[in-house]
């Protein structure tokens, strides 16, 4: 996967309510933990997986996030919720 992007339809939402970051999809809610959810953000089908590790990168004084983004974006895209925009 070059370029992740979200499928058509879903959302990440913030659940005031609950305090919680929700990604909304046709058939449901998945929940997910605040890295999990600031990753999704970033993938807007614009940037490559290095920008996005980059830009985690950044803002975490360069901790090592590649891994990390790598498996959740690969999870993601296992359950038909991330595709390549590339």
């Amino acid at each position: 996967m070059t370029r992740p992007r979200l499928v058509t339809g879903a959302r990440l939402r913030y659940d005031d309510v609950r305090e919680e970051h929700l990604l909304l999809v046709p058939e449901g809610v998945v929940r997910l933990n605040p890295p999990a959810a600031e990753v999704l953000g970033l993938c807007d089908g614009e940037r490559s997986l290095d920008d996005i590790v980059g830009a985690l990168s950044a803002r975490y004084a360069g901790v090592d996030v590649r891994d990390d983004v790598l498996e959740l974006v690969d999870a993601m895209a296992q359950r038909g919720l991330v595709v390549d925009a590339a």
